[in-house]
């Protein structure tokens, strides 16, 4: 388990897939996800199994995010590592509504990103966002991600095709980002 002021990370187990068919049959919480349709508990086990795989080979990580009081909240990832260049994908949702708001987001995202650039190596992390999705732009840049670019009308839903921002973090952002965090 990785432990952060708010959150603590653990790897994601099957006995989590009802809890993630139950959040993304939400359109809520799948409205700035790929995700864009309800899945069902077969295809998650699918999904799965990938994933499984493809931590094994580490190429991906997908940790459960959790309350200190043990209640699975949401999923945080790192995915298409290149060991080579040291980087990584970043995607995190927080499935429970309830919970949104609340700075556990934030802290799992500082929670992941201490282990990535102090234990794994790691250079930079970047992820892609929804130009509309206003709290986790706030969220990301929080914990020090900048804008790096937009990607124009890349992503197609409720009929229209939407703008997506590229944002990224290098290891030395984070450190200083972590120390202003302290001081909070």
């Amino acid at each position: 388990m990785i432990v952060g002021k708010k959150t603590r990370l653990r790897p994601i187990e099957r006995e989590d897939i009802p809890r993630f068919v139950e959040w993304f049959s939400d359109p809520d919480v799948r409205q700035h996800l790929d995700q864009y349709l309800p899945v069902s508990v077969s295809q998650e086990e699918h999904w799965f199994e990938e994933m499984l795989n493809r931590m094994r080979k580490r190429q991906d990580f997908v940790f459960a995010i959790e309350t200190m009081d043990g209640e699975h909240i949401g999923n945080i990832g790192l995915h298409k590592i290149n060991w080579k260049d040291r980087h990584a994908e970043m995607g995190i949702v927080i499935g429970e509504k309830d919970k949104w708001g609340q700075g556990y987001g934030t802290d799992a995202l500082r929670t992941l990103l201490g282990l990535v650039f102090d234990e794994m190596n790691l250079h930079r992390v970047y992820l892609r966002v929804n130009v509309d999705n206003d709290r986790a732009i706030r969220c990301y840049e929080k914990v020090g991600f900048r804008h790096e670019g937009t990607l124009r009308e890349t992503a197609f839903r409720e009929g229209a095709y939407h703008d997506r921002h590229i944002m990224g973090i290098l290891r030395t952002e984070f450190d200083k980002g972590d120390e202003k965090a302290g001081n909070e």
